[in-house]
């Protein structure tokens, strides 16, 4: 029988600690939810490799060394409300939901938000609220948030995104015109948005943000 402890350790070690994630909040709750449950079983044995993993129907797992180190870039603290759009199976929002005090995850079908929030409940991630909604839209009347997690790259950012932040709140999404992403961290401060990039990663597009290509005569 396959050891996913073990495994999960082992990741923490090879791909979590080793790319400077030292925030012990973090590791704990890496450490603390089972990958494996959240994604399908024929692709369980991969759930700690350094890869992402296809979900089905335009959803990723992102590879624990590029997730770590958004959460990472987000600097989540257990006061913060934290909108999760894009969860999938709810992995990125049952880790969240270790860091924040609330999480509003968004997935695009009653399908999916019901897979979702079964697999959290058997987690016990209980500030979870798993919503259906389109993703570019958000969840304005449940914000504003601290902190909005992109679970895969855009080409460009909603407005409404940052509309949704609070005072100080933080956006972190993967921007990308081209096959690598740059990670990067919107910060609202009163009414003005700034912006660093956190690193690079090559991470796969959100579902409903592909570029669209033009030719040019």
């Amino acid at each position: 029988m396959f050891d996913f402890a073990s495994a999960r350790e082992a990741m923490l070690d090879s791909q979590v600690r080793t790319n400077d994630v030292t925030d012990k909040a973090i590791q704990a709750a890496l450490k603390f939810v089972p990958r494996e449950n959240f994604v399908p079983k024929a692709k369980m044995a991969l759930a700690y490799s350094d890869v992402h993993i296809d979900l089905g129907d335009g959803r990723f797992m992102l590879r624990p060394r590029d997730f770590s180190k958004m959460l990472d870039a987000a600097d989540i603290s257990d006061t913060d409300v934290v909108l999760d759009i894009g969860c999938g199976r709810g992995y990125s929002s049952a880790v969240l939901s270790r860091l924040a005090e609330t999480v509003v995850a968004l997935e695009q079908t009653e399908t999916a938000v019901k897979r979702a929030t079964t697999l959290l409940d058997q987690v016990g991630a209980s500030n979870v609220a798993v919503m259906q909604a389109d993703f570019r839209a958000g969840a304005p009347e449940h914000g504003p948030y601290d902190v909005i997690f992109a679970g895969g790259a855009v080409a460009d950012v909603p407005a409404t995104w940052l509309d949704q932040l609070a005072n100080h709140g933080r956006l972190v999404v993967g921007v990308s015109d081209g096959p690598v992403a740059r990670i990067t961290v919107f910060l609202k401060s009163d009414d003005s948005i700034g912006e660093r990039i956190a690193f690079d990663a090559n991470i796969p597009v959100l579902s409903g943000f592909t570029p669209e290509h033009t030719f040019v005569l």
